[in-house]
Formats: C-alpha cells, structure tokens, sequence
C-alpha cells in the first residue's frame, strides 16, 4: 500500500467497510487518549481525596450529570442524524448552535437551584455549582461533533478530544498536586473546559465552518419537534445511570459512595468500545436508513456482531479478574469494591448487545419508543434503589443497575421487532455467539493459567486478548471451510 492510498484510507470516505474503519481509527485513537487521561485523573483524585471526599465528588458530579441533560436534550444526536441525511441542512446549524447556548444556560440555572435542595452540606453545594457550569461548557463539545459526524470526518473530532484532553490533564494535574481539595479540582475542570472550548471554536471557526449564531425561531421548532423526545430518554438515561450515587449521597452513604463509584470509574473504561462503534456506525446507519435497505441490513449486521465479539470477553475477563484490577488501580482500602465491580461488569455486557437496538430506533425516526424504553428503566432504577440502598448499600446499587440494563435490552429488542421491518437475528448471528462463546471459555482458561503464575495484570490481559481472538480466528477458519457460516447477510 503506497502513501496515497494509507491518505485515502484515513482522510477519505470511499464505502461502509472503510468509512467505518476509517472512523473507528481516529476515534478509538481520540477516545483512548481522552479515557485514558480521564481514568488516571479519576484514579489521583480518589487516592488523594479517599473513599469519603471522592464520595462527596462523585454525588455531586452524578447530581449535576442528571441535570446538564437539559444542556443539550438530544440536540446533538438529531443534528447529526439530520445533516447526514441532508447536507442542506448545514444551513440550519447557526440557528442549532443559538438553540444549544439556550439550553445550556438554562441547565446550569436549575441545577445551582437544585444544589440548596439536594444537600445540606455548604461546601458540597458549592461544588455542585462549579461542576454545573463546568459540565454545562464540556457539553457543548458535542454539537461540534455533531456536524463534524456528519460529515463522517471523525479525523477532526479525533484532533478536538485530544486537545480538551491536553488542557485538561495539565490544569487538573497541577491542581491535584498543589491544591488538593474537592473544590479546587472542581474549578480546575471547570478551566479547562473553558480554554478548551475557546481553542476548538476558533480552530472549527476558521478551518471546518464559519461559525454564527441565528435565532430561527422556525428551525428551533423543528429541531426540538425531532429532539424532545429523544432528550426526555436521555434525561431518564442520566437517571438511569447517576440515581444509585445521588440517593446514595443524599442518605449520607458519601465513604460506601466512593468505593461504588471507583467501581464504576473502572466499569466505564470498559465500555470504550462500545462507544467507538456506536458512534461510527451512527452517521453510517442514519445514511443508509433513507437510502438503501439491503445496505442499512448489511451495515447493522456488522454492528450486531461486532458488539457480540466483544461483549462476552470484557464481561468474562472482567469478572475473573476484578480482584486484580481493584487492587492494581486503588489502594487496599478500596477493597470493598471489588464485589461491586464483579457485579458491575454485566451491565458491560449488557449495554453491548443493547446498543444496536437503541440506535435502530433513532435512527429510524422512533425516538419516542427509545423514550419509552428510558422512561420504563429509569422509573424501574429509581423504585430498586429506594428499595435496596437503605439495605444493602452500594451493592443493591450494582444489582439494580444490572437489572435495569436488562430491561434496556428486552424492551429494546421488543420495540425494534415490532415497529421497524428489518432483521434482528438469525442462524449465522446464533452460530458467531457460539463460536465468541466457546472461545470466550478459552480465553478464561489461558486468564486462570496467567493468574496462578502470579504475572503482572497486564501480561494476563494480553495473554487473555491474545487466546481469545487466536482461538476465534481459528474457529471461524474453520468453519468457513465447511460451510458452518459461509452464508452470505441478506
């Protein structure tokens, strides 16, 4: 391959196979730097700060991540689904963005508000209102990214995430080390967010699009026509994800609150993935929605299986390993969650599987339904934890927050079979399970070997990674040989 066909391969859009390639590389390349600067930073805040002030951070941060839902309120994922159907549609955005500055303002308005109900504590409060603004500013990246995915040229989006990362790593890094305080790295993420926003907008301003703002009242009815719904899920998705820390928080559960959320701070990492793929198959998907039938099927085939392939091994590993992780990343006196994260690490697996099935129904126009789902789970999540927190602490947290992915998954394979005509499963779809099942087992076997010839944790992850796809590989070669998953997607 000569230089001119990698810059092609990179830089250009030529079919579904390389335009998500293409994607996936520069957003697993901008995902992977910005996690993995986000995890260490997570990881030095709650070893300086301890299980009860990380606590105090997490419940404060989860508060003002249900309400800076409003920031945005499913804005972002219309503006995207509706100029990679109409690239006429750009003339909309200055109108979009005058929208999204609105909602924005409004957001951090009621979550200071709802600080002096939420919380007794005075300094507590306070965070809650510097973290407002400070998510509230870090949101807005995400109507960048919706019309730089639309464009499917997430090369840009890749050189945004790693310039927020930059800044970020250095202003909270100084701040970890020189002033350590709950409210001090509260403002630090607040300044960043800021010098990074005014960099990409400049950068956006005189390179991609001319920025403007425009208040088209006209435009602002038809964007959120397409978005209330789609914003109301994504309020109860916030629920779904930030209610166990904030009930825990308001019963003064803030130390059992710490090691629940260092839990989950690992558990996010390992659902990168999953984000990578759903947001480069997102454009690709809304494209071939209006346009073809036989190659939306194609593409979602693609995606479905590619979420099998890594669902069963992440879920599997994770939970052989957990005890490992914790004590490799934390310190001993975050043992306690090591049981939460073996609990946990489902709701990885879970959210997988179910991703497909929730971008069918944006992309299809049935935002509403995805509310619906949201709406059934977040209720669900809320009467579980009132039930089992007082109880059981964080660990009935963990265990609501796996059974209410489940019924993310359930409903969702429920409304896609019945409202959009396109297959969800199939004999090759159950013979690839198998054959991730089979080498998913493995994978565990060679983990286990590992384990017990005490090597590091990251020589027994990549003997797992390696074992896995050696053994799939070997499958699937296998089988194509006799005809077991030759079949072509219909």
């Amino acid at each position: 391959m000569n230089l001119k066909s990698l810059k092609n391969f990179f830089f250009e859009n030529i079919g579904i196979k390389q335009s998500v390639l293409k994607n996936t590389f520069w957003l697993t390349a901008a995902e992977m730097v910005t996690r993995i600067v986000q995890f260490i930073l997570i990881v030095y805040i709650t070893r300086v700060l301890g299980a009860t002030e990380f606590g105090e951070f997490t419940f404060a941060l989860s508060f003002v991540s249900i309400f800076v839902v409003l920031s945005d309120f499913g804005l972002s994922d219309i503006t995207n689904r509706e100029l990679s159907q109409d690239k006429n549609g750009e003339a909309e955005y200055s109108s979009v963005l005058s929208l999204k500055i609105l909602f924005s303002i409004g957001a951090t308005i009621l979550t200071a508000i709802g600080a002096f109900f939420v919380t007794p504590i005075p300094i507590v409060r306070g965070v809650i209102v510097i973290l407002a603004f400070s998510v509230s500013v870090s949101n807005f990246f995400s109507i960048i990214y919706a019309f730089l995915r639309s464009r499917q040229r997430m090369e840009h989006e890749a050189l945004v995430k790693i310039i927020q990362a930059v800044v970020t790593i250095v202003i909270v890094t100084f701040t970890i080390f020189n002033f350590p305080s709950v409210e001090n790295i509260s403002w630090s993420y607040l300044a960043a967010s800021c010098v990074s926003l005014i960099i990409v907008l400049l950068i956006f301003h005189f390179y991609v699009q001319p920025l403007k703002l425009n208040c088209s009242i006209a435009v602002w009815k038809k964007f959120f026509h397409f978005s209330h719904s789609l914003g109301l899920a994504s309020i109860f998705g916030a629920i779904l994800l930030n209610a166990d820390s904030v009930i825990m928080g308001y019963l003064g559960q803030m130390t059992q609150n710490g090691w629940y959320a260092a839990a989950e701070r690992v558990i996010s990492f390992t659902v990168i993935p999953s984000t990578l793929l759903f947001m480069s198959f997102y454009p690709v998907l809304s494209k071939l929605f209006k346009q073809s039938g036989e190659r939306f099927q194609t593409a979602l085939n693609y995606y479905i299986e590619s979420m099998i392939v890594l669902a069963v091994p992440i879920t599997l590993g994770g939970f052989i390993l957990s005890s490992q992780i914790i004590s490799f990343i934390y310190n001993s006196n975050f043992n306690p969650s090591i049981f939460a994260f073996r609990i946990l690490i489902f709701t990885t697996g879970i959210s997988f599987i179910y991703s497909p099935y929730v971008m069918m129904l944006i992309v299809s126009g049935h935002q509403n339904k995805y509310f619906i789902v949201n709406l059934v789970a977040a209720i669900a999540n809320i009467v579980l934890n009132v039930i089992l927190i007082p109880f059981y602490s964080y660990y009935g947290a963990a265990v609501t927050a796996v059974i209410t992915n489940a019924l993310i998954l359930i409903l969702g394979i429920i409304l896609v079979k019945k409202f959009i005509s396109i297959e969800i499963f199939s004999v090759k779809l159950f013979k690839i399970t198998l054959v991730v099942v089979l080498s998913a087992f493995v994978m565990a076997v060679a983990i286990g070997r590992a384990v017990a010839c005490n090597l590091n944790i990251f020589l027994v992850i990549i003997a797992g990674i390696l074992s896995y796809f050696a053994v799939l590989f070997c499958f699937y070669k296998y089988l194509f040989k006799l005809n077991f998953l030759s079949e072509k997607h219909e």
